[in-house]
Formats: C-alpha cells, structure tokens, sequence
C-alpha cells in the first residue's frame, strides 16, 4: 500500500512539473533572458556604443526606478499592513539571510561596501517582474495584495536599509555627529529613498492622482526594470572573466534555497499567518535575484560582475527550483 501511495505521489509530482505551473516559471524567466541577451548583442555588435550603459544606469537611477517605487507605495493599501505575522516573516527571512551573507563572508578580503552590495543580493527577490506575474498565475487575485507588497518591501526597504549602511560605511571614521549630518543629507538626496516616502505620504494622504501624472509616472516606472536587465546584458557583455566565483555561488545559493527555508520556517510555525498568504511569502523569498543590487553598486561606483552573474545564474537555476516549490504549494492548495 505504501509502494503504491508512493507511486501515486511521484506521479501527481510529475503531472504538476508538466502542467500550466511550469509552463508559468518558464513564461516569466524567459523575458529576464531576452532582455539580458538583448544587452549581450548589442555590446558585441556595438549597437548602442560604449557609452550607452553609463546613460542607462542614470536614467534607471534617477528616473525609472524613482518613479517605480514611488508608484508603488503612492497606490498601496496600507491597511494590508494589518497582517503582521507576515511583515515579520517576510522583512526577517530577507535581512536574516543578508545578514547571513554578511557573516559568512566577514573574514573575505572583500571591500565592505561590495560586501554588503552581495549581502543585498542575496536577499533581493526578483518580487515585482517575476513574482506577481507568478503569484497571479498560482493564486489568482487573491495572491495580489501579498505579492504587491513583498515587491514593496524588496524595492524600498531592503534598498533603504542598504542605503543606509553604505552611507554610513563610507564614513565610518568621520566623528559621529557630522557624519550623521553627511548620512542624512546623502539619504535626502537619495531619489531611491525620497520616492518611496514621498509614496507613503501621498497614500497616507490619500491624495487623488491627476490622470495624465499616473500615466507618466506609470510608464516611466515600467521602463525600469526591462532597461536595468539591459544594462546587465551591456555590462556582461564587456567582462572578459566568464568563471562563477565563490561569492556568486554564496549568493545564489542562499538566494535561492535559505531564504526560502529560513521565510518557511517564520510562516509556518513561528508566527501566525493564513496559508495563502504563507505561501505567497515563500515563494516570493525564493525568486531570483533582482536588479536592485546590480543597480546599487552602479551608484556607488562599485564592481558590478558579483550582482549581475547572480542574477543570471540564480534566474537560470529558478526555473527548477521554483518549478518544484510550486508543484508543492500546489498540492496544498
């Protein structure tokens, strides 16, 4: 009877990998490729010209994503903070495994603020291209609101916090006082800080958006992330140095199986949070590497190859892992 039960299990496993669940992680890892091999051909055919990658980065920095993030928290339902269980979750699985990374890799001949760009690398999910096309696709309409607001909580609190650290790295042998003074003025400054707290005040407000503003600031944000996967594909392009190193290999590891188990751990039996929403938080903690990280160390001058293999990488491998993290959430739905 067990032999059999077995068969029945494996069987219904391989149903699900063949079903429309699959065929939903290929449908929303496949644009990632496209728009990082479309970055690839046009370094190597010199199609957009040795230049174009520093302008891309600025207009994704400065324009694309601001607008993104401010689009984001100006139109969240605030209200849908009333699940705490899952803030907790969520907000701990995503620093405790960038924490996690920052341990790990504390005794690496690593300049600390590249350190801590990896540590946001592998704790940033791919939550708002892959994860709510994904989560729709899983749930339904009901998985909107918890998947809309882990993209929230990736693009503007694990942003923020890094921000911050880096910021406050810089100066780390500044006296306090002043360099609290330079930190804050940097963060003012900071559009990636500034949009999404204008965002909040605007939801808090409750503000009524001028038709012609939301179009704009709609179509500026959706260039922001097919423009940084771009960016990638030009900067992956002109490195010669094809080899995974070690800290892309920490990264995607813990990308893609702690931060899910860790996310798991806190759903299903630490705090009190209903199942799909449980599930939403999972499978959002086990997305791919966003480009978040790939973005901030363009800010900050840094060297980029770490954060861009990741997100290749982690996207390649995602399509199994979460294929498989599907087929299990399917079974208990």
């Amino acid at each position: 009877m067990r032999k059999r039960a077995n068969t029945l299990h494996l069987g219904t496993l391989f149903s699900i990998f063949n079903s429309a669940m699959f065929a939903a992680v290929i449908d929303a890892a496949f644009p990632v490729f496209a728009l990082i091999l479309t970055g690839w051909i046009c370094t190597k055919t010199n199609l957009l010209g040795t230049t174009s990658r520093e302008g891309l980065n600025s207009f994704v920095i400065y324009l694309a994503l601001p607008a993104q993030l401010f689009a984001a928290m100006s139109t969240a339902d605030l209200s849908e903070l009333a699940q705490p269980g899952f803030f907790w979750s969520f907000a701990l699985g995503m620093f405790g495994t960038a924490g996690l990374y920052a341990l790990i890799s504390r005794d690496k001949q690593t300049p600390p603020i590249d350190r801590l760009i990896n540590s946001m690398s592998a704790a940033y999910s791919n939550a708002g291209f892959m994860g709510i096309p994904l989560c729709l696709m899983v749930f339904g309409k009901a998985g909107l609101s918890p998947s809309v607001i882990t993209a929230v909580f990736t693009v503007s609190l694990l942003f923020a916090v890094t921000i911050m650290l880096a910021e406050l790295q810089r100066l780390e042998n500044a006296s306090v006082l002043p360099a609290i003074r330079k930190v804050l003025g940097s963060m003012l400054r900071n559009p990636l800080l500034v949009a999404p707290i204008l965002g909040v005040l605007w939801s808090i407000l409750q503000w009524p958006m001028p038709v012609p503003a939301a179009r704009y600031i709609g179509l500026l944000g959706d260039a922001s992330t097919p423009c940084a996967l771009i960016a990638i594909g030009l900067f992956l392009g002109q490195t010669t140095d094809r080899s995974a190193s070690p800290d892309v290999i920490r990264i995607v590891l813990l990308k893609l199986l702690v931060q899910p188990a860790l996310t798991a751990v806190l759903v299903l039996f630490v705090f009190d949070v209903p199942k799909l929403w449980a599930y939403v938080a999972i499978l959002a903690a086990a997305l791919p590497v966003g480009t978040g990280p790939f973005m901030m160390a363009q800010i900050y001058q840094r060297d980029a190859a770490a954060s861009a293999r990741a997100i290749l990488v982690s996207t390649v491998l995602s399509v199994l892992t979460i294929s498989a993290l599907v087929a299990w959430i399917s079974q208990d739905l």
